[in-house]
């Protein structure tokens, strides 16, 4: 059975390990271990913050998902909080068995409980099958987002 939950530090290496899991994520990431202390800090900094919540997926005490949500507070939309959903990752040997739709639909509950109005997203362009995946769950491609690398 899948559960889900907040992220403790020692699930880091399987978290930074799907992150590094696939074309894109591989030229940026480092799974090697032990792992590069910023990894740490950006858990520790993501942890203390009561807005960020990094989640896992759990399916016999393996981490076989991740995903990060950040509460947003906006003025647009009468003062509407939103929920923005990154890092969405699912353990290779996982995939296509439902576990994103899982993740989702408990990301989007989570979301919900916080009072949110909104969920969002961004995806790189050239993943077609995630595209097709959101889609499927219900967002629409509504808004074209940009990125600058500093």
């Amino acid at each position: 059975m899948i559960i889900f939950r907040k992220a403790v530090a020692s699930d880091l290496p399987a978290i930074v390990a799907m992150l590094a899991d696939d074309p894109l994520g591989a030229g940026r990431e480092d799974a090697s271990l032990p792992l590069a202390r910023g990894y740490l800090d950006a858990f520790n900094a993501i942890d203390a913050d009561p807005n960020q919540l990094l989640a896992v997926a759990v399916d016999s005490g393996e981490v076989i998902g991740t995903l990060q949500i950040s509460f947003l507070a906006g003025l647009s939309r009468k003062g509407a909080w939103r929920g923005q959903i990154e890092a969405v990752r699912v353990a290779g040997h996982r995939r296509s068995g439902g576990v994103g739709r899982l993740m989702f639909e408990w990301a989007i509950d989570q979301c919900r409980t916080r009072g949110c109005r909104l969920v969002q997203l961004t995806t790189d362009k050239g993943r077609a099958d995630a595209h097709r995946f959101y889609e499927n769950l219900g967002f629409t491609g509504s808004h074209l987002g940009y990125k600058k690398t500093l």
